[in-house]
C-alpha cells in the first residue's frame, strides 16, 4: 500500500492522498457503513458476509431491483426463506456455498455419477489449510448433498462423519467423509465412487482464491440478464435440465 501522510511542499502541509493498491488507479468506490450510499448507482451487490447482513441486503436489492450475489454460508432455514422471498420481490439473487466454476461443474457431474452408479460406495475426502476451523468443509457437504440428490436420499440420514475403532462393515448406501488439515492448502476435494473391481475419483483443487471472485463476477453478469428470482450456480452454468414447454 502507498499513500501520502503529512508531506510538506514548500513549507505547506499537503492533505494526505488516499491509500490505493500499488499499480492500480483509485476506483472511486465508496468505503462506508452507509449501505444506501454504497449501492447508489450500483447494478449488483456481491456479498460474502454474515447471514443477518445477507438478509438485510437481499431486501435492499429487492427494493432497488438489483442483482445480489450471495456467498454467505451458515444461514438458517428462516434466513434462506427470507432471501428467496427477496428474489420473488424484485431482486435477482444467485446464492451458492462456493463460487468456483470448476467446483460447481463437478457438483453436476457428481449428481449424474451417483444416479448412474447406485451400487457404488461413495466417500468424500477433503483437505484444507491448518487454520480452518470447521469440518467437514462446506464444499465437502455440498458434494455429499449432490451425491444424495442424485440417489434421491437425504444426506443427513446417510452421512458418516467419523470412523474410529471397531466399526464393523461399511453400511451400504452411506456417504462417508474424511477430513485432512495441514499447511496452506486452499481446498482439495475428491469424491470417490468405489465399485466391485473399479473406482472412479472426481477431484477439484483450488490453487488461487481469486477463482471465487471470478465465479461471483460471472454470476453477476449472468443474473443481470435474468428475471427477478432466486438462482444458484447450476443455473448460471446451464446445468439444470430444461423444462418442457
Amino acid at each position: 500500500m502507498v499513500g501520502g501522510g503529512g508531506a510538506h511542499a514548500h513549507g505547506q502541509l499537503r492533505a494526505p492522498a488516499p491509500l490505493q493498491l500499488v499499480g492500480m488507479e483509485a476506483l472511486g468506490v465508496k468505503v462506508t457503513n452507509d449501505v444506501e450510499a454504497a449501492v447508489a448507482g450500483a447494478e449488483a451487490i456481491i456479498d460474502f458476509t454474515i447471514p443477518e447482513a445477507s438478509v438485510d441486503l437481499s431486501e435492499l436489492a429487492a427494493r432497488r431491483g438489483l442483482v445480489h450475489i450471495i456467498g454467505t454460508t451458515g444461514c438458517s432455514a428462516e434466513q434462506q426463506t427470507a432471501i428467496a422471498a427477496a428474489g420473488r420481490a424484485g431482486a435477482r439473487i444467485v446464492m451458492a456455498g462456493n463460487f468456483s466454476l470448476g467446483l460447481n461443474l463437478l457438483l453436476g457431474l457428481v449428481r449424474q455419477a451417483a444416479a448412474a452408479l447406485p451400487d457404488f460406495d461413495i466417500e468424500i475426502v477433503e483437505m484444507h489449510h491448518n487454520r480452518k476451523v470447521d469440518a467437514p468443509s462446506g464444499t465437502a457437504l455440498m458434494l455429499g448433498a449432490a451425491a444424495a440428490e442424485g440417489r434421491g436420499i437425504e444426506l443427513a440420514e446417510h452421512s458418516v462423519r467419523v470412523r474410529d475403532g471397531h466399526t464393523g462393515p461399511r453400511e451400504a448406501g452411506s456417504i462417508g467423509f474424511a477430513t485432512l488439515r495441514g499447511g496452506h492448502v486452499i481446498g482439495d476435494h475428491t469424491l470417490i465412487l468405489a465399485g466391485a473391481g473399479e473406482r472412479i475419483e472426481l477431484t477439484h483443487r483450488a490453487d488461487d482464491r481469486s477463482l471465487f471472485a471470478t465465479g461471483a463476477a460471472r454470476a453477476a453478469l449472468w443474473a443481470r440478464e435474468q428475471a427477478p428470482g432466486f438462482y444458484d450456480m447450476a443455473d448460471v452454468l446451464g446445468l439444470k435440465p430444461q423444462e418442457n414447454s
